[in-house]
């Protein structure tokens, strides 16, 4: 197998980095240093849902599956990057219907919907994000997608204050990778294997992560 590229699709975890508004601010801090120590070491204080991360199915369904328990094989799978400009904030059934082809069933999809671009602490960035609407978990179902990634900090808008796309798919054991970045590089329609691993974190719903496509095919 030949790797023609590697894209990286994981945002930097920083200190005091933009996140979901009622998280806790991750922070790094040096606890060793090569001058005074002899070594280099942080420690970090974070949710697991910090940045670029997965969403297990037990994130909102106490019987799914935690982080640590998802195959792998639904983690490093074949997959399609999807351009959206939605003139709100839900991408509708009817937008992937208009972009959908037979080969994206089954396959890894990820949304680009240009948002980590204004990523910032702004109003904007944290609350007004595009996501999917309601009417996408159907589509979802009957194209067999298992994971979904977006460029925002969440599959569904910040208006659903239910999580109902979260609940009816993850449900179902669907994952998904959410805060992505650097979608832009991806080309439409092209076909990478996506390999999105989290840390092996027992019995948790979600991990940080980093996110790559691989342009082998």
């Amino acid at each position: 197998m030949e790797i023609k590229g590697i894209i990286d699709l994981t945002n930097e975890v920083r200190t005091h980095m933009p996140i979901w508004v009622t998280a806790p601010l991750p922070v790094i801090s040096p606890v060793g240093v090569v001058s005074r120590d002899g070594y280099n070491f942080e420690t970090i204080s974070a949710g697991t849902h910090t940045g670029t991360h997965v969403d297990a199915p037990y994130h909102f369904d106490e019987n799914g599956k935690t982080v640590d328990r998802i195959d792998l094989r639904m983690l490093v799978s074949e997959g399609y990057c999807l351009r959206f400009s939605p003139k709100g904030t839900e991408i509708t059934a009817s937008d992937l219907k208009a972009k959908w082809k037979p080969e994206y069933d089954g396959k890894t999809i990820l949304i680009n919907t240009g948002w980590s671009s204004k990523r910032g602490f702004t109003k904007e960035f944290l609350y007004d994000f595009p996501g999917l609407s309601l009417d996408t978990i159907d589509f979802i179902v009957e194209h067999n997608v298992n994971v979904l990634g977006i460029d925002t900090l969440s599959m569904d808008p910040f208006a659903h204050s239910n999580f109902d796309v979260h609940r009816a798919l993850l449900s179902r054991g669907r994952i998904f990778l959410e805060d992505l970045t650097n979608l832009e590089s991806l080309t439409e329609g092209k076909k990478y294997l996506i390999d999105a691993l989290p840390l092996k974190l027992h019995n948790a719903s979600g991990s940080m992560a980093r996110v790559i496509a691989l342009d082998v095919f």
